[in-house]
């Protein structure tokens, strides 16, 4: 079997999309983050230097600029120009105080670079200058705290992602390996199956995952489609058996009326003879392809709304007449209450009554009961087609569901081994269960059919 290819199987890809979409969310909701710590700086850098200001301004008195050079002075004393900066110059420009070379003429909050300023190239200041007195004061705090834990937060982002990446593709290589083999062996079953291998079966975990979900489906299909070879090579082996008979007496009987007919002598028994065989092989043959063609759906198309209540009342009273003839009773349990439709094929139906009818007269000899009767049980309709008569060994219950099989006690009676057969059809084709129960004495045939919703 030709392995694939990891990096081409659908889980890895499967992983690597979702890999590659949840690094993308997260690279948004870091821009988004960094934004925000972005903006929350800024504002809380202004707040920081409009405290400032306003705390040194409050040191004023009118034309007293002593405590104002005081504090100007204490501030520019505390912090290097690279963290903070201050000036307080007098209406001419001279520098009555602060670490600051030039002048800032704005009024108001302002971003200046360090060259403006006076410094050596680097940080930019966020600055506000206004008049004291007269006097200029201006005050400004460097931007290289904000800058430095932006910085941090971008490498953050930066180590997080990768490590996302490698999560993702060291994740989705293994959970792509662990789904491949599970896929590998659904492959190795489906070949082996279609090598012949009928019982092989696709492993399941039991963890009802999708992969397990699909396989026991697979398997479902597996099982189904072994019983429906195994039934061919069963009606195969059976038609084989019971035509073998039919035809070798056809054969004799036809060479009976040609040498007969050498001798000179009439021939019309052997020919009549020849004629019921070749009419009760063809039954077999039709009763064959119509259990086929039931099985096969076709006449799904042709479901609607059947009362089934009344097919069996139907069919009773069809064969009511026959069943007096035979020395038997038959009879219909009437239901009351409504609630007796299906979906189903009303034709099919009466076919599955009259085949259960029929058997039930032709083996269960005189003096039998047969009684047909129908229940409601939740979701379920309960047909029961129930006699009194010899009944059918336990061990056998199965088995004449079985195309062509017939009881060894049957075998010298009329009839193919086809009635339990086409019941069977035909109850599968409308999703109903049947199966023979034993009735203490005789045997109970009962249909499960779900009800019309």
């Amino acid at each position: 079997m030709r392995r694939v290819n990891l990096l081409r199987s659908t889980p890895f890809r499967l992983a690597m999309t979702f890999g590659v979409l949840f690094v993308a969310a997260f690279l948004v909701a870091g821009a988004i983050t960094y934004h925000m710590l972005n903006s929350g700086l800024e504002r809380q850098l202004d707040d920081t230097v409009n405290e400032i200001y306003s705390a040194i301004a409050s040191t004023y008195a009118q034309n007293d600029v002593e405590d104002l050079i005081a504090a100007v002075n204490t501030y520019s004393s505390l912090r290097s120009p690279d963290q903070g900066v201050f000036l307080l110059s007098d209406p001419n420009g001279k520098r009555l105080a602060g670490n600051l070379a030039l002048p800032v003429t704005s009024e108001g909050l302002s971003s200046v670079g360090a060259s403006s300023l006076g410094l050596p190239d680097g940080h930019s200041y966020r600055v506000r200058s206004g008049l004291v007195g007269g006097n200029r004061l201006v005050v400004g705090r460097s931007f290289a705290e904000k800058e430095r834990l932006g910085e941090i937060l971008l490498v953050s982002l930066g180590w997080a992602a990768g490590v996302i990446v490698l999560i993702a593709v060291g994740g989705g290589a293994f959970l792509a390996t662990r789904a491949q083999r599970r896929l590998d062996a659904v492959a190795r079953t489906m070949i082996d199956v279609s090598n012949g291998e009928l019982a092989t079966r696709i492993p399941l975990r039991g963890n009802g995952d999708d992969i397990d979900l699909v396989s026991e489906k697979i398997n479902h299909a597996l099982d189904r489609l072994s019983g429906l070879v195994e039934g061919m090579r069963q009606v195969s082996a059976d038609i084989a058996h019971e035509l073998k008979t039919p035809l070798n007496r056809l054969k004799m009987t036809l060479e009976d009326a040609a040498e007969r007919t050498e001798r000179g002598e009439p021939v019309g028994q052997q020919i009549a003879d020849a004629c019921m065989e070749s009419d009760q092989i063809n039954a077999t043959f039709e009763a064959l392809l119509r259990i086929s063609q039931i099985e096969a759906g076709a006449r799904r198309a042709r479901f609607q709304s059947v009362d089934l209540a009344d097919v069996m009342s139907s069919v009773t009273e069809i064969y009511r007449d026959v069943a007096v003839d035979a020395g038997q009773t038959l009879r219909f349990v009437a239901v009351d209450g409504a609630g007796m439709q299906l979906m189903g094929d009303r034709e099919l139906l009466i076919q599955m009554f009259v085949n259960l009818i029929e058997n039930a007269i032709n083996h269960s000899g005189t003096g039998t009961l047969i009684e047909l009767s129908l229940a409601r049980r939740d979701n379920l309709l309960l047909a029961r087609v129930a006699d009194n008569g010899v009944g059918i060994p336990t061990a056998e219950h199965t088995k004449v569901f079985r195309r062509l099989y017939r009881l060894d006690k049957s075998r010298t009676s009329a009839g193919s081994g086809l009635g339990l057969s086409l019941v069977k059809a035909v109850a599968d084709l409308h999703s109903a269960e049947v199966m023979l129960e034993d009735n203490q004495p005789g045997t109970r045939v009962l249909v499960r059919f779900p009800v019309l919703r």
